[in-house]
């Protein structure tokens, strides 16, 4: 596809179809396009309130790149394309004063909280079960099955998730390390020929979870994605993709469903390794 046929298209009038656009768009883009679109695809809840200089100096280009980057993507510039986060991201993403103000109203206080927070996730455990790919999670599975350590990573939100599967592989003797960037360290040297990465990461998408599973796809190790959706930047980096939706209670969403299929990824694979040994 040639720029000029990108710059015709018209502009995605959704947060889930710039999404899509972009994961379409990443592989075929110029080193600072890409770039550009590497770290969009990291911050998009900062994209509502970022300047054009902010984008840029976050993606390390000039602030020409992001303007073309802003056009490829449909947009006519740069305040188009802000429009549509912050459209969708001030309403669906307020800070947590927000959030806690706008719960503080209610009667019932904690155990009503609970009984919503209950519902919610009985909701999610129940779309995971209508929605799973039973051949991402068999391929999943099998990669990291397959895989002599496995590097787990998660942060901020799914920091719990990845801690928690290290934990079990740890109980279960499967070799696993897990990425948690404490102290700035960067551990991706760890990444040996024959491992696996198992990355996790929901919108917001967390850079230093994209930043792993991209080195690991440079040098050829397979990536398993446990992530929200299909057009998450993290799936074209992963050679099989679980996707996870959560339903949300007062713009506060829990674990429940995500730990669900943590825990059966776990124990499927630990199964699978005992079996081969």
């Amino acid at each position: 596809m040639s720029d000029d046929t990108r710059t015709q298209a018209a502009a995605p009038d959704t947060v889930e179809a710039f999404c899509a656009r972009l994961a379409d768009l990443s592989a075929t883009l110029p080193k600072r396009l890409r770039q550009c679109a590497d770290h969009i695809a990291a911050n998009l809840d900062r994209i509502a309130v970022s300047t054009v200089a902010d984008l840029a100096a976050g993606a390390d280009v000039p602030p020409s790149a992001v303007m073309r980057f802003c056009q490829i993507m449909g947009f006519s510039g740069f305040s188009e394309m802000q429009r549509l986060f912050r459209e969708a991201y001030a309403p669906g993403f307020p800070d947590y004063a927000t959030r806690l103000a706008a719960l503080r109203g209610g009667a019932g206080g904690a155990s009503r909280l609970l009984a919503e927070f209950v519902d919610a996730g009985r909701q999610s455990l129940e779309g995971l079960t209508a929605s799973v790919d039973e051949a991402a999670l068999a391929r999943a599975v099998e990669i990291l099955a397959g895989a002599g350590t496995l590097h787990v990573v998660g942060l901020r939100r799914a920091y719990p998730v990845a801690a928690y599967l290290a934990y079990v592989f740890d109980k279960m003797s499967v070799p696993a390390m897990l990425h948690d960037g404490a102290g700035k360290l960067d551990h991706r040297h760890a990444l040996r020929p024959g491992d696996a990465v198992l990355a996790i990461t929901f919108a917001p998408y967390s850079a230093e979870t994209l930043a792993l599973a991209e080195d690991a796809r440079a040098r050829g190790l397979p990536v398993v994605a446990l992530t929200d959706q299909l057009s998450s930047p993290l799936a074209r980096l992963s050679q099989a993709v679980l996707t996870v939706q959560e339903v949300d209670f007062g713009a506060f969403r829990s674990l429940s469903a995500t730990i669900a299929m943590a825990i059966a990824l776990a124990v499927a694979v630990g199964t699978a390794r005992g079996a081969q040994g």
